[in-house]
């Protein structure tokens, strides 16, 4: 940014003094300086950019199957570390990385944050070291700011394009769990994901993550790389971020989408308590507004304020108590909770072949509308067409409860199950089940006589 900058001043003085050269001659000396800035910037990181390519497993038919997919990535150390978005590499059980010098290289997931959408790679196989990009500061980045994103959009290895910083603290519902995302209209498309968003000094300052077209021009958005920087210790040192959990649910003071404004400036109001969590333990509710976590206050005036309170919460340390300062209504009161690990915040999958419908373990994080049904057990995720479920009316979600007059909560259970029955179809090819749908339970006597796997 700063050649762009004097590029402009020098450019300034001269229409003040030389106008003998000419409006048109300041107009292309400005245009130079911008063009040799970004080309530098460009430069520096264009060569660590990765374009990776991804095949992942599948169980969305009902079947096991295999899906492949293509996204970005950035090197940021010598040795061959590469940052990508969790959703590039979700499920993955192959992952080839093609290098800017024309090298493919498989790679090793080290670590991935759902959370945050973040992924941490590491290449196989390297004799020599890489060229790598600087991971910038992206608070200081204004709204205006020129940037260029870089990837793989549509599967096209290596591709910039350029715009400005539309928004510098973007809240998207249901996608800012603990981080802002930054805004530009610089065209992220698909296949961009977990490129690097990168400033006019050659730094990358966002991971490109999401992205729309529409009438009035690009809109994508990348995750700061403020984030980057608290995450992706995590992922190299432990494979996860081990974020913590209360169980509560904010809202902000002055909350437009709702239409609610609440008196004061302080603190941030609980919207909900979840169910059997730590904060319902303790006695939280709705309506408390929470004042201060261990002693620093908090402030939560509007929605872009409550990732950074959220971030606070789940960085607690699990199995630690810490001290809530809560007002409840005019009273003021200190709760101490102690937070448990977050853990897993997706089921593990299986696939019941010759049944035709694949399973899923129940979590709280991924199907919270299961979770409030029962806290824990295995659900149908999906299912054949055409297939012997799909024939016997078995449904996508149903909750499975017992299978064979014997109840089954784990994955394992299910498919000693499985193996025991399909072993012996030749003399038995129907078995009850019972699942829970919507809330009511049901029986279906699953007809497992064909084999579609061979029509």
């Amino acid at each position: 940014m700063r050649k762009a900058i004097l590029g402009l001043t020098v450019a300034s003085v001269l229409v003040g003094t030389v106008l003998s050269a000419g409006a048109d001659s300041v107009q292309e000396r400005m245009k130079v300086d911008f063009r040799e800035t970004i080309s530098a910037a460009k430069s520096k990181v264009f060569p660590a950019v990765v374009f990776i390519r991804v095949t992942s497993e599948d169980f969305d038919s009902g079947a096991r199957g295999n899906v492949e997919s293509s996204g970005s990535g950035a090197l940021i150390s010598a040795d061959g570390e590469v940052i990508t978005n969790w959703h590039v590499v979700d499920r993955a059980v192959d992952v080839r990385c093609l290098l800017a010098d024309g090298r493919a290289l498989k790679a090793k997931i080290l670590g991935v944050d759902k959370d945050t959408d973040i992924a941490l790679l590491k290449l196989e196989g390297l004799t020599d070291s890489l060229p790598f990009a600087e991971i910038g500061d992206s608070t200081v980045l204004r709204e205006g700011a020129f940037v260029m994103a870089m990837g793989a959009p549509w599967g096209l290895s290596r591709s910039v394009s350029i715009g400005i910083v539309s928004c510098v603290d973007r809240y998207l519902n249901e996608a800012s769990e603990y981080s802002l995302w930054l805004q530009t209209d610089a065209s992220i498309s698909p296949g961009n994901s977990g490129g690097p968003l990168v400033n006019t000094d050659g730094q990358i300052i966002g991971l490109n993550a999401r992205g729309s077209g529409g009438g009035g021009g690009d809109l994508g958005f990348a995750i700061p790389s403020e984030t980057l920087k608290a995450v992706v210790p995590n992922l190299r040192q432990h494979g996860r971020v081990p974020w913590s959990y209360t169980g509560l649910q904010l809202q902000p003071l002055h909350d437009f989408n709702k239409d609610i404004y609440f008196e004061g400036d302080t603190g941030v109001m609980i919207a909900d308590v979840d169910p059997e969590s730590p904060a319902k333990m303790i006695g939280l509710q709705s309506r408390d507004r929470l004042l201060a976590i261990d002693g620093k206050p908090v402030k939560g005036m509007t929605d872009e304020d409550l990732p950074a309170i959220r971030r606070t919460l789940a960085q607690l340390t699990a199995d630690k108590p810490v001290t809530l300062s809560i007002q409840r209504g005019t009273e003021t009161k200190e709760y101490q909770i102690t937070p448990r690990e977050k853990g897993k915040t997706q089921g593990d999958q299986l696939e019941c072949p010759r049944w035709d419908f694949s399973v899923k373990t129940i979590n709280q994080f991924d199907n919270p509308d299961l979770f409030y049904q029962r806290k824990s057990g295995i659900f149908v995720t999906g299912v054949k067409h055409p297939g012997n479920a799909a024939t016997s009316g078995l449904q996508e979600k149903d909750i499975l409860v017992q299978i064979d007059g014997k109840d089954v909560a784990t994955l394992n259970e299910v498919k000693t199950l499985q193996e025991k029955l399909v072993a012996d179809v030749e003399n038995n090819h129907r078995t009850l089940i019972v699942v829970l749908r919507n809330g009511l339970t049901r029986q279906i006597v699953l007809d497992f006589a064909r084999d579609y796997s061979k029509k």
